[in-house]
């Protein structure tokens, strides 16, 4: 029987990126890849972007580790829509305005937002080495790489900034996020050789200096209303480039985002809001083996 069997979930939303919350800090049997894509696909889940599962903290100081699940059943390093939904479960259960958290990208610092209803997660210092991100080939210069498709002598999209939050991120400066095909596009592009752990694909149309908005195709997940690593990976892209300020609203289909690549110390901090939708427990017949 799955770990998951009669267990209660929070459904939630971060602008839009669909996210469900499971706390199993008082647990240790494992959830598999099947048990996530059961809970996203089969007849009577909850359809997901990001699987959130609490898990006992490892670190003193910590509130939990935090195993992260795309909807296709893989494994995240990052989610900061995801984290923000954590982080107003557990502060309106204990009254926190502070929490530090463990995912598979490190430990993360999260306080309250400016407003009651915002809330802010220290994603980490960006990475640029093409090892990093990674890359399967050598790039000294990840602001541009060398990547396109489409005709040699017309490509449709080329030369992407390329970024790691904690997940490989590939960002395509256009003029309209809306002009192209991102459903056809982005499956190509995410599993594209030169992105060995796949990626993320955004599509960023740079307002002004002060903001961006994008699109984004995610890895394991598909399109989706909001992403907000993409977010983070965007801004601290186009600051690279000098084309936008370090600190940036960044406008999805599903909301806003602010973002500041503070100078300090090079950390991306996303503020946004989190929104609760209701409570349940994943109904055993979810996980039955088919056939």
């Amino acid at each position: 029987m799955s770990a998951l069997a009669n267990h209660a979930f929070a459904k939630m939303n971060g602008i839009g990126n669909e996210i469900v919350v499971v706390d199993m800090r008082d647990s240790a049997a494992p959830v598999t890849p099947d048990d996530a894509r059961a809970v996203a696909s089969a007849p009577g889940g909850v359809p997901y972007d990001q699987l959130m599962v609490l898990r006992k903290p490892r670190f003193d100081g910590t509130e939990a580790f935090i195993s992260i699940y795309n909807n296709d059943g893989s494994e995240a390093g990052a989610c900061g829509n995801g984290m923000r939904c954590v982080v107003r479960r557990i502060f309106e259960k204990t009254g926190q305005t502070t929490a530090t958290f463990e995912t598979a990208a490190g430990l993360l610092n999260c306080w309250q937002g400016p407003a009651p209803d915002l809330y802010t997660v220290d994603m980490g210092a960006p990475k640029f080495g093409w090892q990093e991100i990674p890359l399967a080939e050598e790039f000294r210069d990840t602001r541009y790489i060398e990547l396109q498709i489409g005709p040699i002598d017309n490509p449709i999209l080329h030369s992407p900034s390329v970024v790691s939050m904690g997940n490989p991120h590939a960002i395509f400066w256009v003029e309209d996020v809306n002009g192209y095909d991102l459903e056809r596009f982005g499956p190509l592009l995410e599993n594209h050789p030169i992105f060995p752990e796949r990626a993320n694909i955004t599509l960023a149309h740079i307002v002004d200096r002060d903001h961006v908005t994008i699109r984004t195709w995610e890895r394991g997940a598909g399109l989706t209303r909001a992403c907000g690593s993409a977010a983070c990976a965007t801004a601290v892209a186009a600051a690279r480039l000098k084309r936008t300020e370090r600190n940036v609203e960044i406008t999805l289909p599903g909301g806003k985002l602010e973002i500041e690549w503070r100078e300090s110390d090079d950390h991306v901090l996303m503020t946004g809001p989190a929104t609760f939708e209701y409570e349940g427990s994943f109904d055993p017949a979810l996980f039955a083996p088919v056939g």
